[in-house]
């Protein structure tokens, strides 16, 4: 792959260890007692932003108590090239030294979204990209730029002295590594009334990244954040993956959190109709709740089936943590069948292969992944899953399920062929979960998404609208509307719609990113390939050690790999950079336009 892969340079770390007496660091807290600057809107129907000085109030500095501080000689200072990292131990803890433009940064050294070892991603112009999922990280900042994740890092302080990089860390935040930004709280009044300044519908990434950007950026009026699920958020991509994950396991952010930063959640809150002429959601209970700014983020539903046996008991949509141990307890040492090749619906089969006596898939195409992966890629995930003892049933379709007492028991497929079965589980897709938006002014296209513009607003003034449930501009592709129902994207437009709520719009510049997980093996995906018309792939797509990049024309517009990190996080950075990858560079399977000068 040239030298663009290459290791980075061993480098001999010499620890030297200075424990420094208990310090203080000074800090401030807000002191923002003031009416919320947001109680009006302005005529373009933005929410006030705060003044320079309201914002200071608004974002309070950490309030150190006494704790004892270390400094460390890690290296050389001609042991680190402009553009290189390393992982050093500072005796307490781990952290991540940086060398760009010939100046030294150190940060947390893991991401704070699944720990990938931030050492093994990418460093390019100011930022550093996690290997496996894509987050970026300010090397200044600690910041959080680009998702997936909701915590940013701790950055510790760098000096040189007679070439010695020395680093200086708190003891406490070099083990803790990740941090929540600092958030403004809520000075509203009367917050058991049915009036919210902003009222969220989803408890999903989109609606909480909603919540936090607000109140990060000093929003200090009521946040109120519905949901009909009966847990607060937690990692939904987890639940195919961890099926006996528990929701507490999977948690994103716990009440105390939420209730710390004054972000109500209303959990079991189904909303049935939004009324936009008097700024109201009612609720599956009958209660109703009026808004300044609303932001619906109500993500996907499953696509259902016509079959016989709709009254069978043990067939499940997997939409919730219990229905996820559900599958795997009913699955044990018994036969299970997977209605679909969704990812979802094959995440859920590699899961059962080493607890279900027979685990079977059920599908329409005749190879998996056809459409998003191509021919090749599928054929290649098709044969590990058969080499792990799955039996497809493909070019196939369910016709009736069939029970005793109740319990499935068989499932018949349109063929004729009768698969034993005592747990179903069906991932043949979703749609958006837009049916309560029917008559409310929300315009939605003939498949049930809503179209919204750069700052995620509807067709309604004050109606803003994120993740699976809509189609939005997208730079990657000349801003045409495209829907892209990605874990990660969500975050995203959690994030905008808030800023454009706030009146501050921000172009959406992220590259689309998606990871699947299949018996210990990741497959991660970057860019938007809808449509591609070839596939050209480096590597041994085979022993499923490969990249894969999607061309549409002349132009590549996605890439995907197994086993090849940290290739698709190194495409993601070019294609976020605004440079077009042509086909012919990636033919030669010389990868030298992957090297990112920048750093340097």
């Amino acid at each position: 792959m040239g030298g663009c892969l290459s290791k980075s340079k061993p480098v001999e770390v010499k620890v030297e260890l200075t424990l420094l007496g208990k310090e203080k660091e000074a800090g401030v807290k807000s002191a923002n007692g003031n009416a919320s600057p947001f109680s009006d809107c302005r005529p373009n129907g933005a929410l006030e932003h705060f003044s320079d000085e309201d914002s200071a109030a608004a974002a309070p500095l950490r309030l150190y108590k006494p704790r004892d501080y270390l400094e460390a000689s890690v290296c050389h200072v001609k042991d680190l090239e402009n553009g290189q990292m390393r992982e050093v131990d500072l005796g307490s803890g781990r952290a991540l030294l940086i060398k760009e433009h010939g100046e030294f940064s150190a940060m947390g050294h893991k991401c704070p979204h699944y720990g990938a070892p931030l050492v093994k991603g990418i460093l390019s112009k100011g930022h550093v990209r996690c290997p496996w999922h894509g987050a970026c990280f300010n090397i200044v900042t600690g910041d959080i730029e680009d998702f997936p994740g909701l915590d940013s890092l701790y950055i510790f302080q760098v000096r040189v002295e007679k070439d010695k990089v020395i680093i200086r860390a708190n003891k406490q935040d070099l083990q803790s590594q990740k941090r929540s930004k600092a958030m403004a709280r809520c000075s509203a009044v009367n917050s058991s009334t049915g009036f919210s300044q902003v009222l969220i519908v989803g408890s999903g990434p989109a609606g909480l990244v909603c919540a936090e950007t607000l109140r990060q950026e000093g929003f200090t009026d009521r946040i109120v954040m519905c949901t009909m699920d009966k847990h607060p958020p937690y990692d939904r991509p987890k639940l195919s993956k961890s099926l006996e994950s528990t929701a507490e396991q999977l948690r994103l952010r716990s009440i105390d959190f939420l209730q710390a930063h004054d972000i109500e959640l209303l959990t079991e809150k189904e909303a049935v109709a939004v009324d936009v002429k008097t700024r109201a959601v009612t609720f599956q209970d009958d209660s109703r709740m009026e808004y300044r700014k609303l932001f619906i983020a109500t993500g996907s539903k499953p696509k259902l089936m016509n079959y016989k046996g709709q009254d069978v008991r043990n067939v499940f949509h997997l939409l919730t943590p219990e229905d996820a141990n559900s599958v795997a307890r009913l699955a044990n040492n018994k036969n299970a069948v997977i209605v679909g090749t969704s990812f979802v619906g094959m995440e859920v089969a590699a899961a059962l292969t080493d607890k279900a006596h027979s685990v079977s898939i059920i599908g329409i195409e005749a190879i998996p992944f056809r459409k998003a992966l191509g021919e090749k890629v599928g054929k290649a995930i098709m044969k590990l899953f058969e080499t792990n003892r799955v039996k497809f049933y493909m070019l196939n379709e369910v016709s009736e399920m069939l029970g005793h007492d109740g319990q499935l028991k068989e499932v018949v497929l349109k063929s004729g062929k009768v698969l034993r079965a005592d747990v179903c589980v069906i991932g043949t897709g979703s749609g958006p979960a837009t049916g309560f938006l029917k008559q409310s002014g929300v315009h939605m296209d003939s498949k049930g998404f809503v179209p919204v513009n750069k700052t995620m607003q509807t067709n309604v003034d004050g109606v803003f609208a994120g993740g699976d449930i809509v189609t939005f501009p997208f730079p990657g592709r000349s801003n045409k509307k495209v829907n892209i129902p990605h874990w990660q994207m969500a975050h995203v437009h959690g994030r905008a719609a808030a800023l454009g709520m706030m009146g501050r719009p921000t172009e959406i510049k992220t590259v689309p990113y998606f990871w699947s997980a299949m018996f210990g093996k990741s497959l991660r995906y970057a860019g938007y390939g809808d449509g591609f018309d070839d596939v050209i792939i480096q590597g041994d797509v085979d022993e499923l050690k490969f990249v894969a990049f999607y061309t549409r024309g002349e132009e590549v517009v996605a890439v995907a790999s197994m086993n090849y990190d940290p290739i698709v996080s190194r495409v993601a950075e070019v294609l976020g950079s605004g440079k077009m990858i042509r086909k012919r560079d990636v033919e030669t399977g010389d990868m030298s336009w992957l090297i990112d000068k920048g750093s340097q």
